[in-house]
């Protein structure tokens, strides 16, 4: 039996939404990836069908992408500006440090939470 068997439910009645095997979607279906890129959104409409294939670094065992109604997406948003300077503004705030103010020209790391000097001092004098 093939494994793409497994995963081929086009009515829905095995895992509750119609499924069907890795790349083996019908037209007319997309993911979130595919609406973007075509420069659609879902636009709350529910999720129509899924792909299914076997994955082995899972712990279930399968990886899924939910597919939605191309018919259905809506255009994506336009940004306003509005839009845009609260996105500068965030960035803004990831390449600020919190402990001593400097600006930086990348994100700060959140693993650290602050700048390489300020959470390595005793390094910096080092050298």
């Amino acid at each position: 039996m093939p494994s793409y068997a497994k995963c081929f439910d086009p009515s829905g009645a095995r895992f509750g939404i119609p499924t069907y095997p890795w790349r083996f979607a019908p037209d007319g279906y997309a993911t979130r990836r595919q609406l973007r890129a075509a420069g659609l959104r879902p636009g709350g409409q529910p999720v129509a069908a899924q792909v299914m294939r076997r994955h082995r670094g899972r712990k279930s065992g399968v990886q899924v992408a939910y597919l939605y109604r191309v018919d259905c997406a809506m255009p994506v948003r336009p940004m306003t500006s509005r839009k845009w300077g609260a996105l500068a503004l965030a960035m803004l705030a990831r390449r600020t440090c919190p402990q001593c103010r400097v600006i930086y020209s990348y994100c700060i790391p959140t693993s650290l939470g602050m700048c390489l000097l300020c959470a390595y001092p005793e390094e910096q004098r080092a050298a």
